[in-house]
C-alpha cells in the first residue's frame, strides 16, 4: 500500500506562481510514472504533467511553457511548478503515482488539491 500527501494549492492571482507536491509513501516500493492530472467539475480528468523515473516528462499542451514538473526520486516526491498562472487553470488537481511492488504494478491517486486563480 502506498499513501500520498500532497500539498501547495491555493488561490493566487492570474500570473502567479504555485508549487505543488506529492509525497508517496509505503513499504517496500519503487515509483514508475509520476504525475497531475486535473479535474474541472462535469469534466473528465486529464492529464497536466508526467514524468518517468528516467525524467522523460509529458505535458499537456495548454500548459507547455508555464508549468514545470520534476521529481525527486529518493524521497519518491513529485513537484508541479505552475508559473503564469490563468483563470482557466482553476480546478483540482490530483498527484498519481504508478508504484511497482516487485512483479507488479498499481496506480495511486491522491486525495486533490484545489488551485483558485482568480482575474
Amino acid at each position: 500500500q502506498v499513501q500520498l500527501v500532497e500539498s501547495g494549492g491555493g488561490l493566487v492571482q492570474a500570473g502567479g506562481s504555485l508549487r505543488l507536491s506529492c509525497a508517496a509513501s509505503g513499504n517496500r516500493f519503487s515509483t514508475n510514472v509520476m504525475g497531475w492530472y486535473r479535474q474541472a467539475p462535469g469534466k473528465g480528468r486529464e492529464l497536466v504533467a508526467a514524468i518517468t523515473s528516467g525524467g522523460s516528462t509529458n505535458y499537456a499542451d495548454s500548459v507547455k511553457g508555464r508549468f514545470t514538473i520534476s521529481r525527486d526520486n529518493a524521497k519518491n516526491t513529485v513537484y508541479l511548478q505552475m508559473n503564469s498562472l490563468k483563470p482557466e487553470d482553476t480546478t483540482v488537481y490530483y498527484c498519481h503515482v504508478q508504484a511497482r511492488f516487485g512483479g507488479y504494478e498499481r496506480d495511486y491517486w491522491g486525495r486533490g488539491t484545489q488551485v483558485t486563480v482568480s482575474s
